[in-house]
């Protein structure tokens, strides 16, 4: 675990809002801005570290042991900024996506495009394995990105369940929870409760991702610490494949109404057929800076 000052853990908590702001995306990876930012392996060491033979040392040796062992400060400081991000910035995610979809997904678009390059310029070894796991991630989550939504859901034990699938898939790159959260037919139930103080919904969903994250946990690590290179393989074959599903021109082929609700059947279409205004140049202005955003990140990050 890394030696911070104080000051230092102000930027985790910066870089725990940017993971907040892109989990309330669904296509966007919270786990591919953890990537991006450095913090990703640190992320998932700690996460591991929520264990017995931790709470153990706090039996044994003082809070003060279990803290350090825990990285405690560090995990704090991540999760404020996403709860920060979260609760303050869904209203506007929400009108920004319904308003002004085309310039925002194309945000997405070329900071998820770059990441590719990021994560892929990591693997040291390119062989027929890692190449074999890239092609494998990359068909797996574009098939992902063309499932139908399912209609909404609002029974606690699914959206515990949704909560544990949810936060398996944040943290990995290229796979973003809020997706699997619309395939589930969860987004909408999950958003409006954090928009409305729904807090019996918001804490089944939190207990689900709880649960979820400690047992994914423990399976990265161990593949981080033992198939590094096959690992990034096939998450950056996840980003790459999950790009399908932020394509900013869609052509809408059905709208299923659940009461107040909507759920929205799309396909990707080209600029030039879309009907309306493409708003190409807001568009191309929008990708470069977010594409841009990675690589200003990658050289802080390198730079620190």
């Amino acid at each position: 675990m890394q030696e911070r000052k104080n000051k230092d853990y102000v930027f985790v908590t910066l870089k725990g809002m940017a993971m907040g702001i892109a989990e309330l995306v669904p296509g966007v990876s919270g786990g591919t801005i953890a990537f991006v930012t450095g913090i990703y392996e640190e992320f998932i060491s700690s996460i591991n570290n929520v264990n017995v033979v931790t709470f153990k040392t706090l039996k044994n040796e003082g809070f003060k042991a279990f803290w350090k062992k825990l990285n405690g400060n560090f995990l704090l400081a991540l999760f404020i900024g996403m709860l920060i991000s979260i609760l303050s910035l869904s209203k506007a995610i929400t009108w920004l996506l319904d308003y002004h979809p085309i310039p925002i997904w194309s945000f997405f678009f070329g900071l998820v495009l770059a990441s590719v390059i990021f994560v892929a310029k990591a693997i040291k070894n390119w062989n027929i394995v890692s190449v074999s796991l890239f092609i494998i991630g990359t068909v797996s989550a574009f098939y992902i990105t063309t499932l139908p939504p399912s209609a909404n859901t609002d029974g606690l034990p699914f959206l515990f369940f949704s909560g544990a699938l949810a936060i398996c898939a944040m943290v990995l790159p290229g796979i973003s929870g809020a997706f699997i959260l619309v395939l589930l037919g969860s987004y909408k139930t999950i958003l409006d409760a954090v928009n409305d103080k729904d807090f019996k919904i918001v804490i089944t969903v939190a207990l689900g991702a709880i649960f979820g994250i400690l047992s994914f946990a423990k399976l990265l690590k161990w593949m981080f610490s033992n198939h590094k290179d096959a690992t990034l393989a096939i998450l950056t074959g996840f980003i790459l494949g999950s790009l399908n599903k932020i394509w900013p021109w869609k052509n809408i082929l059905e709208v299923i109404k659940i009461g107040k609700k909507e759920i929205i059947i799309d396909e990707n279409i080209s600029p030039f057929a879309f009907e309306g205004d493409n708003q190409l140049t807001f568009a191309l202005i929008a990708a470069i800076i977010g594409f841009s955003l990675i690589f200003i990140l990658e050289k802080t990050a390198s730079k620190k």
